[in-house]
């Protein structure tokens, strides 16, 4: 049994930890500053609370980041100067040369360091869910989730392959609906949705309205999948291929990110309007 600590326990976040911690492990949380409703997410999977970061890294040998793309950089900065110096997983959707940057100052420091990635929704059932880990200390925090319903899988002792894989997963399957959303927004400037709409029907007669829930239902996360975006633009640069694609994606996501706190989804002609300028 370890302590781990969990930055941060939001949607994915408190999946991870509730794993953990089905697996035999103490989890905690820093508490300071957190919205009732992480509280009250924290509480209702008996995660351990501290007040502050300074606290919960010296009380885990374990920390696991889970934050989105743009705060990776600075919660492990973070996390260094409060004087860590156990095993830090980042399990962010960042590029791979971020995260061994990340992985290098960390242990400059004295802190081990795993780079992880999850693919999947948050981990509730079994068989949805991987976190995928790299490194030379990955079995470490696989050993975590043994028996749990998140799947953690080492693919090499490398660090820098598992936010790999994320990369390319995440071009398919986040690049499109971006790409699908830009479809969706030029068609109603062209004045020609209804048509496309009846030529993807003609096609398969559920593909129109899957395309429509697609687009309508990842605005809440926009905000989040804009940074990623930008992490995918780096690491595709970094392989030699054009980057273009993921940087409009990202300003695709950019301009949805105003329906982060919706109580349900938009309507598709409220996100085009977003998309396109409209109010």
């Amino acid at each position: 049994m370890s302590k781990v600590g969990i930055i941060n326990p939001g949607a994915m976040g408190i999946s991870i930890a509730a794993s953990a911690r089905a697996a035999g492990n103490d989890v905690y949380w820093a508490s300071d500053g957190r919205s009732a409703t992480t509280r009250q997410r924290a509480e209702q999977h008996s995660l351990i609370a501290v007040g502050s970061l300074d606290e919960l890294c010296a009380v885990c040998e374990v920390i696991i980041c889970v934050c989105p793309p743009h705060a990776a950089d600075s919660v492990a900065g973070a996390v260094s100067a409060a004087g860590f110096s156990g095993l830090y997983c980042d399990g962010n959707a960042i590029a791979p040369a971020l995260s061994q940057a990340i992985g290098a100052r960390l242990e400059a420091a004295g802190v081990e360091y795993v780079d992880g990635s999850i693919i999947g929704p948050p981990a509730w059932k079994e068989g949805a869910t991987r976190f995928y880990l790299s490194g030379p200390k990955a079995a470490r925090i696989a050993n975590l989730f043994a028996g749990a319903v998140t799947e953690a899988i080492v693919i090499g002792d490398e660090a820098g392959k598992a936010s790999a894989l994320k990369m390319v997963f995440a071009a398919q399957t986040k690049g499109f609906t971006a790409l699908l959303s830009a479809i969706q927004g030029a068609a109603q400037q062209l004045g020609v949705r209804e048509d496309l709409d009846r030529e993807w029907a003609r096609r398969d007669p559920e593909v129109a309205k899957q395309r429509v829930n697609q687009v309508r239902n990842v605005t809440g996360k926009a905000w989040r999948f804009a940074g990623e975006m930008q992490e995918i633009a780096a690491a595709f640069e970094s392989a030699g291929m054009p980057p273009g694609f993921f940087e409009a994606a990202r300003e695709v996501y950019q301009r949805m990110a105003r329906f982060k706190d919706a109580d349900e989804p938009p309507g598709l002609d409220e996100v085009l309007a977003a998309l396109t300028g409209g109010e």
